[in-house]
């Protein structure tokens, strides 16, 4: 017989149900419903599901279940609310890499394979290994997104601090902190003054993007420069910097680059079209590449290893760590100093010296 629709019982439920077998599968449940026509949707939903072998039986774990015990868990509910309307009472048994790869092109069609890896693929493995059904889950190809390492040399940062110092002095010394800390712009930009103490050369980043505390050394020459703070740094609970993230932040970024390269300070047209960039020299530069700088002035000054890297805090892991691995020439390859060279080079090279000393 057919799922039949049983009115509200007043007094016991304001819903309407539904009791009956259809295609040998007895269902008995509540549509959450107080709306008729909506409970009778329901109904024909649930039909269709037994007919395609996809409805839960009573106290199978679905994906809603698990979401919930993912969520009582701790785990970061904000990703989860479009993964939630896709797959809603979904059993987890009839999720799988193919059922995942479908809701990641149907959520994100136009986006990158590293922003469906964030916002579907990680997710749903947490989700999933929550609620009991763990497997391993294949990420798309480019799910780690492109790797860039661009950094500046020690005269090419100080080209641009000088040239922030006669835009901004403030916007100057934000520059250095992320430069000689290595932190995301957002770290400084949220840090109150009360999170840094100069007497020790420290601050404090209490949530970093990785969801984890971060103690930060600042070295002599940010200490110096925070001293000469504009507004100081004896402020209480007021933020240490004024700026916030947007386009204001980027043009000064943009202006003091051109300005290090010998160009005037570009015209910033806050509404409307924006006239097309000049090309120079340091016109690649933003502000992640000033942590990109961090890691490889540690690496071929400080001499750090790639393990040394991570004892910093700033990297969590060897594996996002290794990509600074590059920038120190190895004591391996330094033997190729000790290669045949043609006979007579190292005089032609002496004469060469002392021809230009005259």
């Amino acid at each position: 017989m057919p799922i039949k629709l049983i009115d509200p019982r007043p007094g016991k439920t304001p819903y309407y149900s539904g009791r009956g077998r259809h295609l040998g599968r007895y269902v008995d449940r509540s549509t959450k419903s107080r709306e008729k026509s909506v409970a009778i949707k329901i109904i024909k939903k649930w039909e269709r599901e037994i007919e395609s072998g996809e409805f839960a039986e009573r106290g199978e774990p679905t994906f809603a279940s698990a979401l919930i015990s993912y969520l009582n868990a701790g785990g970061d509910p904000r990703p989860t609310g479009k993964l939630l309307e896709y797959y809603q009472e979904t059993p987890l048994r009839l999720i799988d890499g193919d059922s995942i790869d479908a809701c990641a092109i149907a959520l994100f069609p136009t986006q990158s394979p590293a922003t469906r890896n964030r916002e579907v693929y990680t997710p749903m493995s947490a989700i999933l290994k929550r609620g009991g059904f763990d497997f391993k889950i294949k990420r798309p190809k480019g799910s780690r997104g492109k790797i860039i390492t661009d950094w500046l040399w020690p005269e090419q940062a100080f080209r641009i601090f000088k040239a922030a110092r006669t835009i901004d002095e403030e916007f100057e010394i934000l520059l250095q902190f992320v430069c000689y800390t290595g932190c995301r712009l957002s770290d400084p930009l949220k840090m109150k003054c009360n999170d840094v103490r100069l007497s020790e050369s420290f601050a404090y980043v209490g949530k970093t993007k990785n969801g984890k505390p971060r103690p930060i050394f600042l070295p002599p020459v940010l200490v110096a420069r925070l001293a000469c703070h504009p507004h100081g740094v004896d402020r209480g609970d007021e933020r240490l910097f004024r700026f916030h993230k947007g386009g204001a932040l980027y043009y000064l970024l943009m202006a003091a680059c051109q300005i290090a390269c010998g160009l005037p300070k570009p015209v910033r047209i806050k509404r409307g079209k924006q006239p097309p960039r000049p090309k120079y020299e340091l016109d690649w530069v933003n502000f992640h590449t000033f942590c990109h700088t961090y890691a490889t002035w540690m690496r071929r000054y400080a001499g750090l290893d790639v393990r040394g890297l991570v004892g910093t805090g700033r990297w969590d892991s060897m594996q996002s760590a290794e990509r600074y691995a590059h920038v120190v020439a190895s004591e391996e390859a330094m033997a190729a100093k000790y290669l045949p060279t043609p006979s007579g080079s190292e005089k032609l090279r002496k004469k060469r010296k002392r021809s230009v000393t005259h």
